[in-house]
């Protein structure tokens, strides 16, 4: 099982440069239904031992309708440290960045339990304190999601649009970027992912997540990876400044992000 983790996708060229343009991509059969069966059962099971959050979806505001979110399992179980850490992914993502390897910046279960609500639009690189826009989140589903279980959507190309980087994850941010990104020429995505479907999009693309309408949960795990040779910014909001503290303690501005949380998983 943990062979199949490590050996190379078949990544077009063609498929590079659909990326670097709209820096969002799905990929099919990135992993095969036994891989996603074991690793995603020991991923729930891990999910529901550390999740504390117990409010009814009625008495949470929009971000904790969203999703269950858990961070760096990688940390917590031996075995989905081998799936997070998987040389398949990380290869796709540094061919997909162009660059010569990639480090963990943290790990995240995104669980949307049946009847959660929407993920507004956001850009996930407001919340990190990294020097360049080479940053890649692998958004990996358990299960195959339908339309009506909430799919990530994408608004393909948007890394160019400067407005409303400064949102965070909120109602705010649904409302000021669908309205914005509505008058666009960017193609707005939102398709089903299959079972094996693998997405991965950069820190500055918007991107969203509709309500799930189903009684089943979404189960996804996301690893995020950055350029081996990133460095550390100067944070520009609180958001960026518990990001340094969390994900990168010890990390120094001006520096690459060499920390014992940020260790490299592939490098060519």
């Amino acid at each position: 099982m943990k062979n199949a983790l490590d050996q190379p996708y078949p990544l077009s060229p063609e498929a590079v440069d659909f990326f670097q343009k709209n820096r969002y991509i799905k990929l099919k059969n990135v992993f095969d239904a036994d891989t996603l069966a074991y690793y995603g059962e020991l991923i729930s099971q891990k999910v529901a031992e550390l999740n504390t959050n117990d409010k009814p979806l009625d008495a949470r505001d929009t971000y904790g309708k969203a999703f269950l979110q858990i961070f760096n399992l990688w940390r917590e179980e031996e075995e989905i440290r081998d799936f997070v850490f998987s040389k398949r992914l990380g290869k796709i993502a540094a061919d997909l960045m162009q660059t010569t390897g990639v480090r963990m910046y943290h790990d995240q279960a995104l669980y949307k339990e049946g009847g959660g609500g929407i993920t507004p639009w956001h850009a996930d690189q407001y919340y990190w304190p990294l020097a360049t826009d080479k940053t890649i989140t692998a958004w990996i589903p358990l299960q195959a999601v339908p339309l009506d279980m909430g799919p990530l959507e994408f608004s393909a190309g948007s890394h160019v649009i400067v407005e409303g980087r400064e949102l965070a994850i909120s109602d705010d941010s649904e409302a000021i970027l669908q309205k914005r990104l509505r008058v666009t020429d960017f193609q707005h995505v939102i398709e089903p992912f299959d079972l094996g479907e693998v997405s991965f999009h950069s820190g500055w693309v918007f991107h969203r997540a509709g309500a799930n309408q189903t009684d089943q949960m979404r189960r996804v795990m996301t690893v995020i990876y950055m350029d081996k040779d990133m460095l550390l910014k100067e944070p520009e909001n609180d958001n960026q400044i518990n990001d340094w503290n969390t994900w990168c303690p010890g990390a120094v501005v001006g520096e690459v992000i060499d920390t014992e949380l940020n260790p490299v998983i592939y490098s060519r």
